[in-house]
């Protein structure tokens, strides 16, 4: 992820200073913790991926209104892109400094910092602020029992589509099956339209594909014995490269798409938006991408449609693969941290973040607060998965996750078989 992933996030009004100060007077009850009547000053050191908007006009509003509130702490921010901010964490966390408030998407990247000694527990000082939290979008960051990370985003992949290029391709449905979806390909390029946009040089929106793939073939069963095992050569992830191989051969993706980044200008997300390609697959925060890095977006133009089943497959449609986006403290972190995370998500703020368009939400009753289709659609489907897989490049360390990139993105770039791909995957796997 990813997301991994995700830069995300309409503007966010800021709150007035008296609203903030009553607010985060509440918040500092329900936390059972607190710095703001602490004496001197403290710095708050925030690093995040809200490159996009409107989280990055929605981030900087929230953190200025905590301060205004709060006159002895200042919160730094800074945003980084998504592989550059994985690469400073990783430095960071090889260094064994991270900073007071990090973005984090759970899994196996999550659990090494914390086996590291670097990620407080906050199953105790955020108690408060946790039980407001709906329980699934707490999973990612829960070990042994104990909570890691404040979730402020809670979603799944699908299809992001174009209603109007489907329209002209003569596609009536969105495809329910593999074969279905092979064959809407074919449709979009002989109606002269680019079925997918791709961001290659990122890498990891093509490792979505092939998980899918593998959960659909498997199962999650096939997935589960494979995170025990290390061994991701068995027929669920072999067939998943074939199957994305067939979907490659076809030749669905703009031109250039291997050098494409996900958010960056003519890349995956700017395609879609500008009617360039008829659909991608990425999580709940496509659209507010799409709009940001396009300029314009397709507003209800656009409709969604979860990763089809593919025939004779032991996985089912209702199986997600997606994540949640959380905020982890660092061990040395100020208690006033966990206070700034609590009001990030106060019922006003969250209220906020989920009509921008651009995050789902994570506040018990704060589903109310959606009004796309699209968005609507993420949330039912969530709520009636059976089964729920974390994005692979957050659920194993990170240089298992590394390689599931590297490898997917060999495969469809036809520098490695189907074969070969599970085959350095377990081999990365075994190492660890």
């Amino acid at each position: 992820m990813g997301i991994p992933h995700l830069p995300r996030r309409s503007f966010l009004t800021a709150v007035s200073a008296g609203a903030a100060a009553v607010a985060a007077a509440s918040l500092l009850a329900a936390c059972g913790d607190g710095g703001s009547g602490s004496g001197g000053k403290v710095t708050i050191e925030w690093m995040d991926i809200a490159t996009t908007e409107p989280s990055k006009t929605i981030y900087p509003k929230i953190a200025k209104a905590y301060e205004a509130a709060h006159p002895n702490v200042r919160i730094k921010l800074t945003n980084l892109e998504n592989e550059a901010f994985k690469s400073k964490m990783t430095a960071l966390t090889a260094s064994g400094k991270v900073p007071d408030i990090f973005v984090t998407w759970g899994g196996g990247v999550l659990k090494q910092q914390i086996d590291a000694g670097l990620v407080k527990d906050l199953t105790s000082p955020a108690s408060g602020l946790l039980n407001t939290v709906t329980p699934v979008s707490l999973k990612p960051y829960q070990f042994d029992g104990k909570t890691y990370a404040v979730p402020y985003d809670m979603g799944m992949v699908g299809f992001w589509y174009n209603k109007r290029h489907f329209e002209k391709a003569g596609i009536k449905a969105p495809p329910k099956t593999w074969a279905e979806f092979l064959d809407d390909v074919r449709k979009l390029k002989a109606a002269g339209i680019t079925p997918i946009a791709l961001g290659g040089k990122d890498k990891w929106p093509g490792m979505y594909y092939w998980a899918y793939l593998a959960m659909r073939i498997g199962g999650m069963s096939a997935m589960e014995q494979a995170a025990k095992t290390n061994d991701f050569t068995g027929p669920g992830f072999v067939g998943a490269g074939q199957h994305l191989k067939e979907l490659v051969d076809l030749q669905p993706f703009q031109p250039g798409f291997q050098n494409a980044g996900f958010d960056t200008p003519g890349g995956e997300a700017a395609s879609v938006g500008a009617g360039k390609a008829a659909m991608e697959l990425m999580g709940q925060w496509a659209p507010a991408v799409e709009k940001d890095a396009s300029g314009k977006g397709l507003g209800d133009d656009e409709g969604w449609f979860p990763f089809p089943a593919v025939d004779g497959g032991q996985g089912a449609v209702t199986d997600v693969f997606g994540g949640g986006n959380g905020h982890a403290l660092g061990k040395g972190a100020p208690k006033e941290a966990v206070d700034f995370l609590a009001f990030l998500i106060n019922s006003e703020n969250e209220h906020e973040l989920v009509s921008s368009g651009a995050f789902m939400p994570v506040v018990k009753g704060a589903e109310s607060a959606l009004t796309d289709p699209g968005r609507k659609q993420v949330a039912g489907a969530l709520a009636t998965s059976t089964g729920f897989q974390l994005y692979l490049d957050q659920a194993f360390p990170p240089a298992v996750g590394q390689q599931v990139n590297d490898s997917v993105a060999a495969l469809i770039g036809g520098r490695a078989t189907p074969g070969q791909v599970g085959e350095q995957v377990t081999k990365a796997a075994k190492s660890q």
